[in-house]
């Protein structure tokens, strides 16, 4: 599965950003997309995820503030960012995989991408 990430930029502390994820590729071999992002010197953390049987997954520290969503027939996943703070700053990529939005299930992961930017100031 081939993915491409779009719409990082830099922004105000309490400004929106949208992400996109356009997938193509074997589609049918996942059912989970999701967005994870790195901070410089972090660990990857798993932002949010959301499932072909419509289960979401948002980690705590965005929860309220970030949308997951898809366009299944434009097969692009999105990430609605709103009330950004400095601490959502990183590097956030889109991925695929077979299993669930749950964090501790194990993922069969099929594709990432190389990931957009996301600075926002303070």
């Amino acid at each position: 599965v081939h993915m491409v990430e779009s719409g990082g930029g830099l922004v105000q502390a309490g400004g929106s950003l949208r992400l996109s994820c356009a997938a193509s590729g074997s589609l049918s071999s996942i059912n989970v997309m999701g967005w994870y992002r790195q901070a410089s010197g972090k660990s990857r953390e798993y932002v949010a995820g959301t499932s072909t049987g419509g289960r979401t997954y948002y980690a705590d520290s965005v929860r309220g503030r970030f949308t997951i969503s898809r366009d299944n027939a434009k097969n692009t996943l999105y990430l609605q960012m709103n009330n950004l703070r400095p601490e959502d700053t990183a590097m956030y990529s889109c991925a695929a995989w077979s299993g669930s939005v749950d964090p501790f299930d194990p993922a069969d992961f099929r594709g990432w991408g190389q990931g957009t930017q996301v600075t926002v100031s303070s």
